[in-house]
């Protein structure tokens, strides 16, 4: 199977370096692309938006033999959702690492704080106690190390979402910051932010209880939770 792994904000592609060595071991193709806007070079950033990422990821899916595994952490859950509506016919499943897919017309995030035309990582204080479980000191030296600044309109480009026939696309949600119980209380009753996961054919919601970024403080356990969605694909 092909994987695609798609980081979030501050992120390269080498930042799944702890959790591809289990998912090359099992047999799959893991694709680490880097998005527009941090790849090396790169320096103004102000004519980069949410499509061009999205472009980023259907260029793999539209190389590669389908069908394709989608894993989008963070905002780059929303990329994957919009690919997986640009293709779901090639898309076995999307997988949301402490992410969800966004509805069309909202955008991943538009309160963080921009300078210019990029957000670079902001202190950790402007983050919530729940996004920085067990990320300890070093950990947070090596995020700050590597952190790439975002281009703005990623962030706050609106969300473009066109086939329905993305809901029939499975989806598996691993919740690292909040539990099952509370998003399927959410869906129940009918919390606008959950309008996409109410009209899923086949959703699973996988617990990783850590913080925002489980790729650092969890790679191991976020492998076999990623193998887990892709074997029962």
């Amino acid at each position: 199977m092909n994987i695609v792994l798609i980081p979030g904000f501050w992120l390269d592609g080498a930042s799944w370096s702890g959790v591809t060595p289990p998912l090359a071991r099992a047999g799959h193709t893991v694709h680490t692309p880097t998005m527009p806007g941090k790849r090396q070079g790169d320096r103004a950033l102000s004519g980069i938006g949410l499509h061009d990422h999205v472009d980023a990821v259907l260029e793999i899916v539209d190389a590669v033999a389908s069908p394709v595994v989608l894993v989008g952490h963070s905002g780059g859950g929303s990329i994957a959702w919009a690919a997986a509506d640009a293709r779901p016919a090639d898309i076995a499943r999307v997988i949301f690492v402490d992410a969800l897919p966004f509805p069309d017309g909202s955008a991943i995030n538009d309160e963080l704080p921009v300078e210019g035309d990029r957000i670079p990582l902001p202190e950790w204080g402007f983050f919530e106690a729940e996004d920085l479980v067990d990320l300890d000191d070093t950990l947070r030296e090596r995020f700050r190390t590597i952190a790439l600044p975002e281009p703005a309109a990623v962030a706050t480009d609106p969300q473009t979402l066109h086939d329905e026939a993305r809901f029939a696309v499975p989806v598996t949600v691993i919740a690292c910051e909040f539990p099952e119980a509370m998003l399927r209380d959410a869906i129940s009753a009918g919390a606008p932010w959950t309008s996409e996961l109410a009209q899923l054919e086949q959703l699973e919601i996988i617990e990783l209880p850590t913080g925002h970024w489980p790729q650092f403080t969890k790679p191991a356990e976020l492998a076999q939770s990623i193998l887990a969605a892709v074997d029962r694909g």
